[in-house]
Parts: structure tokens; C-alpha cells; sequence
């Protein structure tokens, strides 16, 4: 198992290694990194290096899955020839990375030997300025050994932020809409526009979030709202995102604490937190599981799906948003998920 970035921690670590190797890639020496076989601190930014590096082994050591990358992929023979320009030799990567060559190797070694091999990696790689070029050295790897889809190995994006894979399920991202219904299906658009009876409804995707920031940075937008997230330390550039807070309009803001976002409001909403609120929640491995509260809400705090219900009766949309409780939110969710759907979905 690779685990890339983040502050992964391992309990009962020695149980874990009982026929497993575990490598850590991480420019801190954490308590993760302790428990591992190996442990490879490399320099910040380093990462697509790296992989371009075992990509290019796989290579050398004839340990690329021929047949696979025939039948599966395309650009391979592109993908390969730029790896072995970036990344020509293990003194070549471990001088880039600020390792010893001889960990490098060892890396190398054990990736190319291993075939039930998972790279689990999250917002240290997902998040970061060049994160799709770090997602796809990586997969890269998987797909040159046919390692991905089968049980025990493949690339494992460990989503960071809270119930992001539930976000996803309701068409919470601005190129998405529920159900796992999406804007380049005309049919689908259609779909959630007759269950919503919303002839109005969003015909093409909005502006994903990094590009969003640069649209309040230039005026094109002039109002957030930003809920239970801190985009001012979390984002990509967080300098250029800073920016384009202290220029924008108007920004709300519905969180549990005071955060470096929190700075840029002029709403500050209190939301409940986790433990304070009932609804769903869907795991890394895609499971709902039911969440209950253990605490009263405090003061005026309250959960957002009711002051999400709150704004839009105050705008005139009382009758789209007359949800009572969390229940009548998932059973709308529900029967948008089964309307038209035939198995489709």
C-alpha cells in the first residue's frame, strides 16, 4: 500500500504489516510515516516526478501489462515517452526529489513486484496547484500494470472534505445535477426539470470552484455564500483566493467556528456541527450510514438544510422548499433517484 500525502494515521500498525509492505510519501516525518516500511520525504511539489519515475521502471524492468494498456487505454505511448524524458533515471528522480537514490530504487523495486498495490491519496494531492497532474502520473502507474478494478489494487482517492461523496450523490458540485444525473445529457436535464416541475432549471454546468474564485476576483461574481468550508487556507493559490475575497460584494458565510473565511464575511450564519444535526452521510467506500445527534443545538445555530429551506422562502420559494425535516429531504432524494430511472442509474 502507497499512501501519498496527508495526515494519515495508522493504528496498530504492526498488525498491518503482517504481509503487507507499506510505503509513506510525505515531505513530513509523521506518525503514519513512523509505522511504514519506507518512508520517502520528498520535496514539496515533487510528486508527478516521482511517479513519472515509476512509470518510466516499469518500463525498463518489463513490468508494464502489455495486453492491458493495448486493449484499455490510448495515449499510452505518450504518456511513456514523456515520463522517460521528465524522469530518465533513479539518480535523475531521487536528485529532483531530494531523496537517496537508493530509496528511490527500493521504491521501484517494490511497486514493480507488488501486483496487489493501492496508492490511497487525498487533498495533498487532489487539492494542490498541480493536483491533476499528480492524479494522472499516478494512474498512470495503474494503468500501465493493469492494476486498477481489481480486488486489492488501484489508484483510492480518499475524498477529504466532510460527506464529499454525498455532495456528489445530490448534485452538489456545479457540474453535476442529482441523482447522478449530469449537464452533458440533454435527457437528464430534462428529467430533473419535469420531477422539479422547474422549467428554469440550470441547462449547462457553473464555474467549479477554483475557477469560481477567479470569477470574484475579476467582478464577474459579486456575491458567496460559503458553507462549512474555509476556502482562504484550503483552496489551491490560496493567496489569489484571499485576494478575491477581500474584493467581493458580499459574502455569507454558515460555519461552526471562526475561520480565516470567516474574516472576509459580512453574514456570519452558525451552523450546527456534525454532532448536532440528523441526516446521512456517505463514507470513503461509498456507504450511507444514518447520523444522529448526541448534542442540542447551541444557541442559535441551526442545521443548514434548514437555512438553506430559510433563505429560499425568503426569496419566494416557499413551495420548493417547504421541507419540515432532514426525512423529507432523503425521501425527495429518493424518488428523484427511481424517477425514469429503469436501472440506469
Amino acid at each position: 500500500m502507497i499512501i501519498h500525502g496527508d495526515g494519515w494515521y495508522i493504528r496498530n500498525g504492526v498488525t498491518l504489516h503482517k504481509g503487507h509492505r507499506i510505503v509513506a510519501i510525505d515531505p513530513r516525518r509523521t506518525a503514519t510515516a513512523d509505522e511504514c516500511d519506507l518512508h520517502l520525504a520528498i520535496d514539496p511539489g515533487t510528486d508527478v516526478l516521482l511517479f513519472n519515475g515509476v512509470l518510466a521502471h516499469l518500463a525498463r524492468a518489463n513490468a508494464i501489462d502489455r495486453s492491458y494498456v493495448a486493449s484499455a487505454t490510448s495515449g499510452f505511448a505518450d504518456a511513456l515517452s514523456a515520463a522517460m524524458a521528465d524522469a530518465p533515471s533513479p539518480a535523475a528522480v531521487a536528485a529532483g526529489c531530494g531523496l537517496a537514490e537508493a530509496e528511490v530504487e527500493r521504491f521501484f523495486r517494490l511497486f514493480a513486484g507488488t501486483e496487489r498495490t493501492v496508492t490511497a491519496y487525498s487533498q495533498g494531492v487532489n487539492q494542490s496547484s498541480h493536483g491533476t497532474d499528480k492524479v494522472n502520473a499516478i494512474i498512470n502507474c495503474h494503468l500501465a500494470t493493469g492494476r486498477i478494478g481489481r480486488p486489492g489494487m488501484g489508484p483510492f482517492s480518499v475524498t477529504g472534505q466532510p460527506n464529499a461523496m454525498g455532495v456528489r450523490e445530490v448534485g452538489g458540485l456545479a457540474n453535476q445535477l442529482g441523482a447522478h444525473m449530469g449537464f452533458d445529457a440533454p435527457a437528464d436535464i430534462e428529467r430533473v426539470a419535469r420531477f422539479w416541475d422547474a422549467p428554469k432549471v440550470a441547462r449547462r454546468p457553473g464555474l467549479k470552484a477554483f475557477d469560481m474564485f477567479r470569477a470574484v476576483g475579476d467582478g464577474r461574481i459579486k456575491a458567496l455564500w460559503i458553507i462549512g468550508t474555509n476556502p482562504a487556507v484550503s483552496m489551491p493559490d490560496a493567496t489569489r483566493v484571499r485576494a478575491a475575497l477581500r474584493t467581493c460584494d458580499f459574502i455569507v458565510v454558515s460555519d461552526v467556528t471562526r475561520t480565516d473565511t470567516t474574516r472576509h464575511a459580512n453574514v456570519l450564519l452558525p451552523a450546527a456541527a456534525w454532532g448536532e444535526k440528523s441526516g446521512t452521510v456517505t463514507n470513503s467506500e461509498r456507504r450511507l450510514s444514518r447520523q444522529r445527534p448526541f448534542l442540542p443545538l447551541p444557541g442559535s445555530a441551526r442545521p443548514d438544510w434548514d437555512i438553506v429551506c430559510g433563505v429560499a422562502r425568503r426569496m419566494g420559494f416557499g413551495g420548493a422548499f417547504a421541507f419540515d425535516s432532514p426525512a423529507a429531504i432523503f425521501r425527495e432524494h429518493a424518488a428523484l433517484s427511481a424517477f425514469e430511472n429503469g436501472g440506469a442509474r
